[in-house]
């Protein structure tokens, strides 16, 4: 069966640095379906050749580690088309019907809508869809690609899936996340549920607590206008944060396919303790890093947070007691993405005497980002007299035990939209229960009865006050940059 992808936004950032040269890198490496076809539509008045052509220089820029070769950009070329028209007219878009149905002919094509676009749009664009009648079925699959953000709150979630299922089925529409498209987050299912040595021991009886964090080195910057509408909560914690917490906490599906997956994601938010205001205030803690106030649209005296932590709770057999440590923020000391799943200690300290690092117990770091793989911390004895102990690892980095490169995020997801494999997408109560437990938090942090911010210098693990904030309850962040390079 032959394919179109229709990229709404085809002119804009998303589709030169990331959907593209997705899409050629997984045709270099033979990948994509031969009989593929991409048809961009933008208000940018282009041609075909001038859209290749502009095209052609960003993903010579963008497309990794896959050396680029004018040939095969050539042969690529040929697949790709423009329609320039505006989102907004029914005129435009019908135009582009007539351009897809001339392009496709009678036979049967999987037709995929990538909303590349600012969410504003996206109610706008599933409108005329459905006045089309483009979400048929009739003549092939149709699927749409939606882009984070899936609303600002609970409400607005809730509107834009009455808006998507008013024209698509829940089974034609796929949420992306392409954090979920990275190979190091795929793998945590098979460490879990391929692996004997750790599924066992992977619950209340040996975790005592796990912390997930992704800190950024890079500034608000020329974001601030968004950013003041966002925050950390909405940025980070409702999609990313949420996705890792779901994967390092569900449990194992009776066979690994999408409905299966997505039922047991579903069943972790749906655990995660319910907290009313004031405990929202004492289940997390708000920083800001000094200087976001002189960023570009960023309010004066705004208490908008670029650093946030929070603690949930699940309260399910397998994880009744054990805190989930979220935390993300910006201009932090360094770039990394991590799960640090952290062990209790032996029942006895039979070594204590003479070795103050039995205090640090074992811990299973998960490195999302930059370099991808895992890093398992023990104690083992130092050689000598006595039984000193040091804390030791063992480690997995995918550039070391794969040679040649890793899929980029969107390589994987797009190839799983056109064979309509939605595993790593988000469903709908999905994304309404993640709202749920963020809703509360976004309250918390932007009323007017919290207390004032706490600030920290660019290059620090957030204001010291979250280090307190752990120390508090009796635990330590893992406050380490990449431990795999």
């Amino acid at each position: 069966m032959q394919n179109t992808i229709v990229i709404f936004g085809a002119s804009g950032d998303l589709t030169s640095r990331k959907l593209v040269p997705a899409l050629y890198n997984l045709m270099r490496t033979g990948a994509l379906p031969p009989a593929t076809r991409i048809v961009g539509f933008s208000r940018t008045a282009m041609s075909d050749d001038a859209w290749r052509a502009s095209l052609r220089q960003t993903t010579m820029q963008h497309a990794g580690a896959v050396p680029f070769s004018e040939e095969s950009w050539d042969h690529f070329a040929t697949s790709i088309f423009y329609e320039p028209g505006d989102i907004d007219s029914f005129d435009d878009v019908a135009r582009l019907k007539e351009r897809l149905f001339s392009l496709e002919g009678t036979r049967e094509t999987t037709r995929v809508y990538y909303l590349a676009t600012a969410p504003q749009f996206y109610g706008p664009i599933v409108s005329v869809l459905r006045s089309l009648g483009m979400s048929d079925e009739s003549q092939g699959p149709r699927r749409i690609v939606v882009e984070k953000p899936f609303g600002t709150d609970l409400a607005t979630a809730r509107a834009l899936n009455v808006h998507l299922h008013a024209a698509f089925h829940e089974s034609q529409i796929y949420r992306i996340d392409h954090y979920l498209g990275k190979e190091s987050v795929q793998n945590i299912l098979a460490l879990r549920f391929a692996n004997t040595i750790f599924e066992p021991i992977w619950n209340r009886r040996y975790i005592d607590h796990v912390q997930i964090t992704v800190a950024e080195e890079v500034a608000v910057g020329r974001r601030g206008a968004y950013y003041e509408s966002s925050g950390v909560l909405r940025d980070m914690f409702q999609n990313h944060l949420l996705q890792l917490l779901m994967v390092t906490a569900m449990e194992a599906p009776v066979r690994f396919r999408a409905t299966a997956v997505r039922d047991e994601k579903v069943k972790v938010l749906e655990a995660i303790r319910t907290l009313d205001l004031q405990e929202v205030a004492a289940a997390g803690m708000r920083g800001q890093y000094e200087g976001y106030l002189s960023e570009p649209g960023v309010a004066p005296g705004s208490q908008m947070a670029t650093f946030g932590a929070i603690r949930l709770e699940i309260d399910n057999w397998r994880w009744q007691g054990v805190p989930f440590y979220l935390r993300s923020g910006k201009v932090m000391s360094c770039r990394t993405t991590q799960i640090v799943i952290a062990f209790r200690q032996p029942p006895l300290e039979l070594f204590a005497e003479g070795s103050k690092i039995q205090g640090e117990a074992n811990r299973l770091v998960i490195q999302i980002q930059p370099a991808e793989g895992i890093q398992l911390h023990f104690h083992t004895k130092v050689p000598g007299d006595g039984m000193r102990l040091r804390l030791t690892d063992l480690e997995f980095s995918y550039s070391r035990e794969f040679k040649g490169r890793l899929p980029e995020a969107y390589e994987p997801l797009l190839l799983d939209v056109l064979t309509g494999d939605a595993s790593l997408f988000a469903r709908s109560d999905e994304v309404e229960k993640s709202w749920e437990i963020i809703d509360p938090f976004v309250r918390a942090w932007t009323s007017p009865d919290m207390r004032p911010i706490d600030r920290y210098e660019p290059g620090n693990w957030g204001p010291l006050s979250s280090s307190d904030w752990m120390e508090s309850q009796g635990r330590t962040w893992f406050d380490m940059c990449p431990v795999l390079t």
